[in-house]
This record gives structure tokens, sequence and C-alpha cells, in this order.
């Protein structure tokens, strides 16, 4: 005895929400999630929401390291600067007094170390795929 459900034409939904058709094994929007390794590397596939949230705010986490970087690499270059002003006031009122070349390296280095962070989480953040996403090149139907 089938149920009713065996030949409805309504739309099937993931956990997530998102739409799948579940009878189709060839359609990509059927693979499980979970980590790949795919032609440019690893990558991990997740709902389309998840993809979404990660990619939004790991381009925003990126950026924002990114503008710090350049903004503390601005304030070690630059003897007049409103952020490197405000870095020296705050270190001469906890009783720290640094030298002009220790300021300088630690301004630099300390930019720089915020740009290779941002670097990295939006590389790790384009890592990651929404279910049925895939590059054209993958699909061997289009010539």
């Amino acid at each position: 005895m089938s149920s009713s459900t065996d030949h409805d034409d309504s739309q099937a939904f993931d956990e997530t929400g998102d739409p799948v058709a579940k009878d189709d094994q060839r359609d990509r929007r059927n693979e499980p999630t979970g980590p790949r390794d795919g032609p440019d590397g690893r990558e991990v596939v997740v709902p389309f929401r998840l993809y979404k949230a990660v990619t939004v705010f790991s381009t925003l986490a990126a950026v924002v390291a990114y503008f710090v970087g350049f903004t503390l690499i601005d304030a070690a270059t630059l003897q007049i600067s409103f952020v490197r002003t405000t870095i020296v006031y705050l270190l001469n009122s906890a009783g720290l007094y640094p030298s002009d070349d220790v300021l300088v390296a630690t301004l630099a280095i300390t930019g720089i170390g915020f740009i290779i962070a941002g670097t990295a989480v939006y590389v790790l953040g384009t890592r990651f795929r929404g279910r049925g996403m895939g590059k054209s090149q993958d699909d061997a139907s289009e010539t």
C-alpha cells in the first residue's frame, strides 16, 4: 500500500527550508553536506542559509580587519595621526612611555597582522559553498 505522498507533486524542503528535488539523483541540491575534495582543493558543502551567513560575515570580518590593519600602518608611518596620537595618549595614561622606534615597529607589525588575519578569514570563507551550488566547469553536460 502506498501513501498519498508517493506521487505528490509538492516541493520538498530540507531541514533549513531550502527546496530540494529529492527524486532526481542527478540534481546537485541532493548532495550531502560536509567536507569535500573539489577540483580547486578542499571545500565544505553546507545548507544554503549557512552559506549566506558565512559569506556575509567572513567578508565583513575581512573588510574590518583590512581597515584596522591599514589604519595601524598609517599610524605607524605618520608622526601626526589621530590614531597614533590617541594610542600614545592611552599608553602614557597607563604609565607606559615607548620610544618612537618601538611604537612604529609595534604598530606596523600589528597592522600587517590584521591584514594577514583578514586575508585568512576571507580565504577560509570562500571554501564554503551551498548545497546545489557548483562551478559551471564541473558540469559535464555543458559544452
